[in-house]
């Protein structure tokens, strides 16, 4: 379905532009007379402002029998609204309007109504903190985004159980959770486009890497400890982290024991032990050693033929074999991933990988939809054969799939994120047995809290106290040039740090 649309208002197309993308090809737009590029349909948007309210109308025209179709909608302008917040109102009904109008051509309703962003709970947690009526936010997602009553429904138990996993979420931002990048893998999955490295290949010296983030976490730690700011969580991902040695591993735990302020009082630790194939009884038993409290281990599916098609080189044997492994080593808190709409997979395959996940019951279990991220393996040979994937009903069926058995074996959903070229426009989420939850991706998920990044393509992301407001810093992505900028990285890192604890001291003063 092609698209061509007309707005006026040039700041408002990017978020038109994502929900176009919804239906169709990635659309055309001008924002004045130019030519109109050729299309199946064109749509004229138009915000106006009248006696205290906005007025959003899309009208369609389809260039085939010049068929039009017309939606309008209206949005209140509360008193005292700023411009900014009259702008926002603007977009939010020509973003109706361009919805409605593509629902009644289509015939495609979209669950999550105008909502294109990542994290959709981030609105029931900002109403709750506000001290809105449950009823007032269920309105305003139904009214304002057009979100589905079933959406809106698993937003609400997501934040529920979010709130029992974490009572003080909200009081938690002048602690620090740590994530740490340790960029390597055994091989590179076709759907990844995380900093991952094939551990055999040429992109820097092991040594050189763990050296670089052996410094960063002491100056990092030796930071925190000055200024008696406490860790609340710390999230070891990648890559593969257990793609290391045992004995890299081991010496890894010890400098964060060494360096970071109160080890012992961290809530939770995890380490993505995702590929199978990089789990041995040695390296469980450094992290029994250093206490760690999470693994992952990711099977993504139970089907060989799915697994060697997107290039994860271990059996489904192996995944089940280290599983065990790590149960009789002691590990009680395992995750396990699945992905909806794997290249040739339908609801059968995915009721399979659901019914072998069935006996082993893991404490928590991520169910990612999959996306098309643009710079995958994937996503280049998209139209090739080997990853074709399944339809939007067939995606939707196995969301549902995955749904019933989690609510049948007492999983409850915990946390949830949405990306750009998701299949079927739904969402990842997070179950887990009721206090097994991760409390790492509710805080980074939520931005309820400053996250220090460390490593290779880890993102510091600094969440002001006061305001909430959220700045980025990113450490470099590639083994080799991290390691010749790590140590500008930890400068701009502690500038960053003193920055925001300024932040904090004034607001606990103010």
């Amino acid at each position: 379905m092609r698209i061509h649309l007309a707005v006026a208002d040039e700041a408002a197309a990017r978020s038109l532009v994502r929900l176009a993308e919804l239906f169709g090809d990635e659309p055309s737009v001008t924002a004045g007379p130019e030519p109109v590029p050729d299309a199946e349909y064109i749509v004229h948007l138009e915000a106006s402002e009248t006696g205290g309210a906005v007025r959003g109308s899309a009208e369609l025209i389809r260039r085939a029998d010049s068929l039009r179709r017309l939606a309008a909608h209206a949005g209140e302008i509360p008193e005292g609204a700023s411009a900014e917040e009259r702008r926002k109102i603007a977009r939010r009904t020509l973003n109706r309007a361009l919805l409605d109008v593509l629902q009644q051509e289509t015939g495609l309703k979209q669950p999550w109504g105008i909502l294109t962003g990542v994290r959709p709970t981030k609105l029931v947690h900002d109403g709750l903190r506000r001290g809105r009526p449950r009823e007032e936010i269920r309105r305003m997602l139904r009214e304002d985004y057009l979100v589905s009553e079933d959406k809106i429904a698993l937003m609400e138990r997501i934040v529920d159980r979010q709130l029992a996993a974490l009572p003080d979420l909200y009081g938690l931002r002048d602690e620090v959770s740590l994530y740490v990048g340790i960029p390597f893998c055994p091989t590179k999955c076709a759907y990844c486009t995380f900093p991952a490295y094939d551990i055999r290949g040429s992109q820097g010296s092991m040594g050189g890497f763990l050296a670089g983030l052996h410094e960063e976490i002491r100056a990092v730690g030796r930071w925190l400890k000055d200024r008696g700011v406490r860790i609340t969580t710390v999230y070891v991902g990648g890559g593969t982290p257990t793609s290391i040695t045992a004995e890299e591993l081991d010496a890894f735990f010890a400098e964060m024991h060494r360096s970071l302020p109160e080890p012992h009082a961290i809530r939770e630790v995890t380490v993505e032990a995702g590929r199978p194939d990089t789990i041995t009884p040695e390296k469980l038993d450094v992290l029994r050693k250093w206490n760690v409290h999470r693994i992952s281990i990711n099977p993504q599916s139970y089907i060989q033929e799915t697994l060697d098609r997107i290039g994860r080189h271990h059996t489904v044997e192996e995944v089940v074999e280290k599983f065990l492994l790590a149960r009789r080593m002691g590990m009680d808190n395992i995750n396990m991933d699945l992905i909806i709409g794997l290249p040739g997979e339908g609801p059968a395959e995915f009721a399979h990988s659901l019914a072998e996940t069935e006996k082993l019951m893991p404490e928590s279990l991520t169910v990612h939809t999959l996306s098309f991220k643009r710079a995958s393996e994937m996503t280049r040979h998209r139209g090739e054969e080997k990853y074709r994937v399944a339809s939007r009903d067939d995606i939707h069926a196995m969301m549902d799939l995955a749904t019933a058995w989690t609510g049948a074996h007492g999983y409850v959903p915990y946390y949830m994120y949405r990306q750009k070229n998701i299949l079927g426009n739904l969402e990842n989420v997070g179950y887990a047995l009721p206090g097994r939850e991760c409390l790492y991706n509710i805080l980074m998920i939520e931005e309820m809290q400053t996250i220090v990044g460390l490593g290779c393509g880890a993102v510091s992301k600094w969440v002001d106290p006061a305001t909430g407001a959220i700045e980025r810093l990113a450490n470099p992505k590639e083994p080799l040039a991290y390691i010749a900028a790590y140590r500008k990285s930890i400068e701009q890192k502690l500038e960053a740090l003193e920055k925001w604890h300024a932040s904090l001291l004034s607001a606990a003063a103010g």
